[in-house]
């Protein structure tokens, strides 16, 4: 039985369901008895728009929108089973999975 190492990064919009979603993977993390490094918070990409109110009177005022993706880094080791136990999560849309 060969030890794989699965690095799982999550992303999402949302703070509150990316934590339950990676509380979810470390449940079944336990479950397996698998390694588990993390969840380690990566840097939050912070996106800003700045938009016209109006092209014609108000040409001067803008208004401004903000997108933070929040992401976790998950690195799971153990047997190859881990991957199936994986795919079986239900993940909610607004987090995307990455495994490696």
């Amino acid at each position: 039985m060969a030890n794989n190492v699965y690095k799982i990064k999550l992303l999402s919009y949302d703070v509150a369901v990316l934590e339950n979603t990676v509380r979810k993977v470390l449940e079944v993390a336990t479950q397996i008895n698998a390694k588990v490094d993390g969840p380690i918070p990566l840097p939050t990409k912070r996106e800003v728009f700045s938009i016209l109110r109006d092209p014609f009177v108000h040409k001067n005022t803008m208004e401004q929108f903000e997108r933070r993706t929040h992401k976790r880094l998950i690195i799971l080791s153990g047997s190859s089973e881990i991957l199936n136990e994986l795919k079986k999560i239900s993940v909610p849309s607004s987090v995307e999975v990455v495994i490696k």
